[in-house]
């Protein structure tokens, strides 16, 4: 039998509500505010079908070009072929939230900017770069109290 191609062809697990999420859509959901420039998820809420995205952008991310009452216009880049192309898509709220990828960055800045101005204030540098782990020293393993052993494998039994 030939199977159906249709806009939301094969996301029954794609769209589906997650574990105990069932149920109407919560008010803070509809309270957040977004603004230009805000870097989003785009996770599909099945509850609402309105402005629902394809399900190509399920889990993308994409940065608001422009905010409507009740739907945010997000650029998404869209690999075709051998190139990336700009995607304008317009999606309810219901079906985006604030991306933490940058969570990280942000708390960096702020932290390195405390240890700056608390060295400034003490009259000495600081060095705010991130640095690579390095190797662990290196260091002599004393058999003085640690006699080695020799490990052999237990050989197979059955029970039958």
């Amino acid at each position: 039998m030939p199977h159906s191609f249709g806009y939301r062809a094969r996301t029954r697990d794609m769209f589906k509500r997650g574990f105990k999420e069932h149920g109407p859509i919560k008010l803070s959901t509809y309270l957040t505010n977004y603004r230009i420039g805000d870097i989003v998820d785009i996770k599909a809420n099945a509850a609402q079908q309105k402005g629902m995205p394809h399900k190509y952008y399920q889990g993308r991310t994409g940065i608001i070009y422009n905010v409507t009452p009740s739907a945010v216009g997000i650029i998404i880049y869209k690999v075709v072929g051998n190139r990336y192309i700009e995607k304008r898509v317009n999606i309810r709220v219901e079906h985006i939230r604030h991306s933490k990828c940058r969570q990280e960055f942000l708390d960096r800045v702020k932290r390195n900017h405390e240890a700056h101005v608390e060295a400034k204030a003490k009259g000495e540098r600081v060095d705010l770069r991130r640095q690579p782990v390095l190797p662990r020293t290196a260091h002599t393993v004393s058999v003085k109290d640690n006699v080695p052993q020799t490990m052999t494998p237990v050989p197979y039994e059955t029970t039958i």
